[in-house]
C-alpha cells in the first residue's frame, strides 16, 4: 500500500500538476481569472459566465460560434503547454530521451485542462438550458462545437511539432553519433532519486501507456539540452505565427467575419499573456520583475512625451488646432457662463419652448421630460421596449409631448435610437414606430466587437486610421463599439450633430444633452447642438461671478475644434463609457482632460432634468398644465436590494474601500429625489414624477450590467413593462395625456 501510494505520488503528472503551484505561481492566475467567471463569480454582474457559456457569432449563438471559442480554448491550452514546457523541461530530462517529448510533456500536462474542461461542460449545460432556455440538442451542439475546435487545434498544432520533431532528429544526428556523448556516467547511487530534477516513477506515453522513466545518467547535458532548446525554439515560433494572425486580424476586423465571440478574444488575449509571462520569466529568470518595472517606466516617459499615443479621441472633433486649444480652469469655465453668456442662451430656449408649445394643442399642454438610467443593455432593451409600448398607448403623443431626454448609458442609446425612429416617422420614412424588431435590435450583443478590437487591435495590430470630414482617427476598441452600435440600428445613428441643430431648435424632436463625466474632477460635460451655459451653475449661483461652473458646456468651450461635427455615435459613447471596457475619450484642452460614462455623476438623467426645468420655471408655470418627469429605469427605487452584505471575515478590510463603489446609485437616488421634493413643493401638482422599472423576479435571476443579455434576460426585460407597478405608472401617464 505504501508503495501504491508512493507510485501515484512520483507519477508524472501527479508531480506537473504540484509543480504548477511551486513554481511559476503567476501562470495560473489566468487559470484561476476563467475559472471564477465559468463559476459565475468573477465580474458577474457585468454577464461575463454568460459570454463563455453561450458564444455569439454574426448575431446567433451556434456549434459555429462554440467552435470558435473551442480553437481559442484550444490556442490558451497549447500556449499553456508551450510556456510551461519551455520553464520546466529542465525539470524533467528524462523526456528528451523519448520520440515526440512535447506530445508526451502535453499529455501529462493535461491535468489542469482537463478538469477546467470537465467543469466548464457542467456549467455550462445548467447555464444554457435556464438561462437561454435551449434543449438538450442545441446544448449537445454547443458543446461538440467546442470539442471540435479544440481537437482541431490541438492536431494542427500537434502536426506542426511532428514536422519540428523529424527536423530535430536530423540535426542533432552529428550529437548522436558521438559515442563518448553516451559511454560517461555523471550520475551514481539509486537511479530515482539520482535522476535531475522532478522524482518520476512512471509517465503516460502515447496512447496513454504506462511507461518508465529511462535512467539518464550516461547521457550527456549537451545532448539533452540541444534536444529541449529546439523543441523550445519551434514552441516560441508557433507563439511568434499565433501573434502574426492576431495582428493580420486586425487589418480586417471592420467585416463582421472577423468578429469573434468574446469569450475567443478574452482566451486569445490570455494565451498571450502566459506566452508573455513566460518568455519574461524564462530569459530573464530572476531579472524579469526589475525589468518588467522598467519597461512599464520607459512608457510611461513615451506616453508623457506623447511620442506614443493610445487616447481615444471624439471623432469628427478638431485635434490639430493645437494653438487655440481651450484651457480648462476656473477662470476659462467663468467665462463661459457670464450673466450676458447665460442670458442670451437662455433666450434661444425659450425660443425652443415656443417652439414645442406651437406644435401642442391647449394653451398649457403637458410637458414631458424623459430620464433614463444606465446599466448597459439591460436598461437599453427596458427603455426601448418601454417608450415603444408606452407611445403606442397613448396613440403617438408621447415624443411630440417630449421636451429634453436626458440620462447615462444603456437607456440613452435606445432613447437616441429611439428619436431617430420618430425622426424617420415625422419623415414618412419609417412605416411601424412600434416593431418590436427595433427593440430587438437594441438588445443585440455589442461586446463581441469590443474584446476582439481589443486583442486584434488594441495590443497587437499597428495603429489603423479612418476618417471623419478632413480629420483622421485611428481604429480601436471606441471605433468598434460605434461601428457595432450603427450596424445593430439599421445605420440610422451614423450622423453628426450639426445634423439635428435646426431639428432641436425648431422642437420637430425632442432636445436631448448627452451627459458625460470629467475624470480631472468629477464635472458634467453636457453635449447639446443648442447653447446651454445656463446649464453650467445651479441658478441661486448664476450672477455669482465668484462661483465655480459643475458642468461644461462642451459645444461652447471648444467652441474652435468644431464641436457640433463629432458624430452622434461619440456622444453616445462617451455618455455610455464603461470603465476599462471602454476607452476613455480624451479632450484638447489644456490641460487635457478625460470623460467616461455618465452614470458616475447623473445615473438616471434627473439631475440634468430639474436644473433645466428650475432654470425655467416661470416659463412652465405660465405655459404648462402639466410637467412629467418620465423617470425609465433600470433598478428598483426603494433602493433595499443589493445590500453591501457578505458575512465574510474580509468585510472587516474591504467594506471601508467598496462602500462607496458598491451604494453610488443609491446615493444617487437619495440626493436626486431631495432635489426633486425641494422643486416639486414649488410646483405643487403640476409636477409629477412617473417611473417605470425593470424589476427581476428575484435578485438572482436579474439581468446583468453588460453590453451582452442572454435569451432569458431578454425575455424578462422586455415582460417587466407588465408588472403591476409600470402597469400602474401607464394608467398615470395614459389619463395626463388624453
Amino acid at each position: 500500500m505504501k508503495q501504491t501510494l508512493k507510485n501515484i505520488y512520483y507519477f508524472f503528472p501527479v508531480q506537473l500538476f504540484m509543480l504548477h503551484f511551486r513554481k511559476f505561481q503567476i501562470l495560473l492566475v489566468c487559470w484561476y481569472v476563467l475559472g471564477s467567471t465559468i463559476n459565475s463569480g468573477f465580474m458577474k454582474n457585468y454577464g461575463a459566465d454568460a459570454l463563455f457559456f453561450s458564444p455569439e457569432y454574426l448575431g446567433d449563438v451556434n456549434a459555429l460560434s462554440a467552435f470558435i471559442v473551442g480553437i481559442a480554448l484550444g490556442v490558451f491550452f497549447m500556449s499553456w503547454n508551450i510556456t510551461t514546457f519551455i520553464l520546466h523541461s529542465k525539470r524533467c530530462k528524462f523526456l528528451a530521451t523519448t520520440t515526440k517529448p512535447f506530445l508526451k510533456y502535453c499529455i501529462n500536462n493535461a491535468a489542469l485542462p482537463l478538469l477546467f474542461l470537465a467543469f466548464y461542460f457542467y456549467k455550462l449545460i445548467i447555464f444554457d438550458s435556464k438561462k437561454e432556455l435551449m434543449n438538450t440538442g442545441e446544448i449537445a451542439l454547443v458543446i461538440a462545437g467546442i470539442l471540435g475546435g479544440i481537437i482541431l487545434l490541438v492536431a494542427v498544432s500537434f502536426a506542426y511539432f511532428f514536422g519540428a520533431e523529424k527536423r530535430i532528429q536530423r540535426t542533432i544526428a552529428p550529437i548522436i553519433g558521438k559515442a563518448a556523448h553516451f559511454n560517461v556516467n555523471y550520475y551514481s547511487g539509486n537511479p530515482e532519486t539520482e535522476i535531475p530534477g522532478l522524482k518520476v516513477s512512471a509517465y503516460l506515453g502515447e496512447w496513454f501507456r504506462f511507461k518508465k522513466p529511462r535512467n539518464i545518467s550516461h547521457y550527456n547535458q549537451e545532448f539533452l539540452d540541444t534536444v529541449f532548446k529546439r523543441h523550445h525554439l519551434s514552441g516560441i515560433l508557433s507563439i511568434v505565427l499565433s501573434f502574426a494572425f492576431l495582428i493580420v486580424v486586425g487589418f480586417y476586423m471592420d467585416s463582421p467575419f472577423f468578429e469573434a465571440p468574446a469569450a475567443a478574444s478574452i482566451l486569445i488575449f490570455f494565451a498571450a499573456m502566459t506566452a508573455v509571462i513566460g518568455a519574461l520569466s524564462y530569459f530573464l529568470q530572476s531579472w524579469s520583475l526589475p525589468v518588467f518595472i522598467i519597461l512599464i517606466l520607459f512608457a510611461d516617459v513615451l506616453y508623457k512625451n506623447e511620442i506614443i499615443d493610445n487616447r481615444n479621441k471624439a471623432y469628427g472633433l478638431n485635434y490639430s488646432n493645437k494653438t487655440d486649444q481651450p484651457v480648462y480652469d476656473k477662470s476659462s469655465l467663468q467665462k463661459l457662463c457670464t450673466p450676458e453668456k447665460i442670458a442670451a442662451d437662455k433666450e434661444n430656449m425659450l425660443q425652443v419652448l415656443a417652439n414645442w408649445k406651437s406644435k401642442q394643442t391647449g394653451d398649457k399642454p403637458v410637458m414631458v421630460f424623459i430620464n433614463v438610467s444606465g446599466g448597459g443593455l439591460r436598461s437599453g432593451t427596458f427603455v426601448m421596449n418601454t417608450l415603444q409600448k408606452l407611445d403606442s398607448a397613448v396613440n403617438g403623443k408621447l415624443m411630440r409631448h417630449t421636451m429634453l431626454i436626458s440620462g447615462a448609458s444603456g437607456g440613452m442609446l435606445a432613447a437616441t435610437y429611439y428619436r431617430e425612429l420618430y425622426r424617420q416617422q415625422q419623415k414618412d420614412s419609417l412605416p411601424d414606430l412600434y416593431n418590436p424588431v427595433y427593440s430587438d435590435n437594441i438588445a443585440k450583443d455589442l461586446l463581441n466587437p469590443l474584446f476582439s478590437s481589443m486583442v486584434a487591435r488594441d495590443i497587437f495590430s499597428p495603429a489603423q486610421k479612418f476618417t471623419v470630414g478632413n480629420f483622421k482617427y485611428v481604429k480601436d476598441r471606441g471605433y468598434a463599439f460605434e461601428q457595432k452600435l450603427n450596424r445593430n440600428s439599421g445605420n440610422v445613428l451614423d450622423k453628426q450633430l450639426k445634423e439635428y441643430s435646426h431639428a432641436e431648435r425648431a422642437a420637430e424632436i425632442p432636445l436631448i444633452i448627452f451627459n458625460s463625466t470629467i475624470n480631472r474632477d468629477g464635472r458634467r460635460m453636457m453635449v447639446s447642438t443648442q447653447p446651454i451655459s445656463f446649464m453650467m451653475k445651479p441658478l441661486v449661483f448664476a450672477g455669482d461671478a465668484n462661483a465655480s461652473p459643475d458642468a461644461v458646456d462642451f459645444a461652447a468651450m471648444f467652441a474652435k475644434q468644431d464641436p457640433l461635427h463629432i458624430r452622434l455615435l461619440t456622444a453616445l459613447r462617451m455618455n455610455a463609457t464603461f470603465p476599462y471596457v471602454l476607452p476613455n475619450v480624451w479632450l484638447p484642452s489644456n490641460p487635457v482632460i478625460d470623460v467616461m460614462d455618465a452614470g458616475l455623476r447623473d445615473n438616471y438623467g434627473m439631475e440634468t432634468t430639474l436644473r433645466f426645468i428650475e432654470n425655467f420655471r416661470d416659463w412652465l408655470k405660465a405655459n404648462t398644465s402639466k410637467i412629467i418627469i418620465l423617470q425609465i429605469r433600470d433598478r428598483n427605487q426603494d433602493n433595499w436590494q443589493e445590500p453591501l452584505e457578505t458575512g465574510a471575515v474580509t468585510d472587516f478590510f474591504i467594506k471601508p474601500g467598496t462602500m462607496l463603489q458598491h451604494n453610488w446609485y443609491k446615493i444617487q437616488d437619495f440626493s436626486e429625489t431631495d432635489q426633486y421634493s425641494y422643486l416639486q413643493a414649488d410646483f405643487d401638482s403640476v409636477l409629477q414624477r412617473i417611473s417605470f422599472m425593470y424589476v427581476p423576479e428575484t435578485e438572482e435571476k436579474g439581468a446583468a450590467l453588460n453590453f451582452h443579455l442572454t435569451a432569458r434576460e431578454k425575455k424578462a426585460v422586455r415582460e417587466s413593462f407588465n408588472s403591476t407597478y409600470n402597469q400602474v405608472s401607464l394608467k398615470r401617464i395614459k389619463d395626463l395625456l388624453k
